[in-house]
């Protein structure tokens, strides 16, 4: 594995900071009713995004999640501004205002969705490796989904399918412990769901989810033995979600105690007390990172206010084209 240096510290750092605030600020957006319809946050989880990337092969290797999808095609290198500006629907966005919060997509930087259906991102991601198997090109693919996806059927078919295939996929179960809100000591009579790995003798484990540390390790052995040819792993990253589930949730399965306790773990203050016990940064140099986050969350957030709405045209432009039918004209 890529060593974890004192410059890997301040990526860390940076990226989980910024990605942070990044939300916090859409948090506050959408209170405004700037942005609309569904929101969910990452806040609590972004060790498992930031120890995947330091694993990962960003040349080749493909990513698919679920609905909590804001801050992963940054990771892989999506302009921030058009992230923020896909929320608000402008036509600067990511998929030019006509996708939003749950469907964030850049086939260019290997960041394949955003899915809304719950699961539903599971037997595609494994069909993305199957083209990377069948196309030789080297690139794996990380599949994630959360604690509650995990009881879905396709989940067995896909793992069954995958093994059978030795594809070249990471299944990552994100287990924040509630679901939409539900425990997951409440949706089944076993509460390691990494072991759902064993009965299709898939090499799976639990990994601690808060630790970039931890992640990079867990991952960097699995996406090896895909890029092998030996075949999937599955790993339950154990973390955990400050805010709810989305924007609507009034958190009434959880008391603030238990979240306040979770935040003694947090990865960003776990990363920070790492570079200040080592004498990487001073106070000053710590400072200045975060008011560089803070800059670029300002633009990204001017970006997207300043940006237009699309045209009624685009309606048109975005369907699928049938040459059969030439009445209405395409532009896209």
């Amino acid at each position: 594995m890529k060593a974890i240096t004192k410059e890997v510290y301040f990526k860390w750092y940076e990226d989980m900071q910024f990605w942070r605030k990044f939300e916090d600020r859409l948090a506050a957006v959408y209170i405004q009713q700037k942005v609309r319809g569904f929101l969910h946050l990452y806040n609590g989880q972004e060790a498992v995004l930031a120890g995947a990337l330091h694993a990962m092969d960003l040349s080749k290797d493909k990513m698919i999640t679920a609905y909590r999808n804001h801050v992963q095609p940054i990771g892989m290198g999506v302009d921030p501004r058009k992230v923020m500006a896909e929320l608000y629907g402008k036509v600067t966005g990511t998929s030019k205002g006509m996708g939003g919060s749950m469907h964030i997509f850049s086939k260019e930087h290997g960041f394949y969705g955003g899915h809304g259906i719950v699961g539903a991102q599971i037997p595609v991601g494994a069909g993305m490796a199957f083209a990377d198997q069948y196309f030789e090109t080297g690139g794996v693919t990380l599949t994630y989904f959360g604690d509650g996806a995990a009881r879905q059927g396709s989940l067995h078919e896909t793992f069954n399918m995958a093994m059978t295939w030795k594809l070249p996929v990471v299944f990552i179960c994100e287990n924040n412990g509630y679901a939409m809100g539900t425990s997951v000591e409440r949706t089944a009579n076993h509460t390691d769901i990494w072991k759902l790995g064993l009965g299709y003798e898939m090499p799976c484990g639990p990994v601690d989810g808060m630790n970039p540390v931890k992640v990079a390790e867990a991952m960097h052995e699995a996406i090896e033995r895909a890029r092998r040819g030996d075949g999937p792993t599955f790993l339950e990253m154990k973390t955990y979600r400050y805010r709810g589930h989305s924007m609507s949730d009034a958190q009434l399965y959880r008391s603030k105690d238990e979240v306040e306790e979770y935040k003694k773990i947090d990865p960003i203050v776990q990363v920070l007390e790492i570079i200040k016990a080592n004498g990487y940064a001073t106070d000053a140099e710590i400072e200045a990172i975060d008011e560089r986050v803070k800059n670029l969350v300002d633009e990204c957030e001017r970006f997207a206010e300043e940006s237009p709405y699309p045209e009624v045209q685009q309606l048109y432009d975005v369907v699928y084209e049938e040459p059969n039918y030439p009445f209405i004209p395409h532009k896209i």
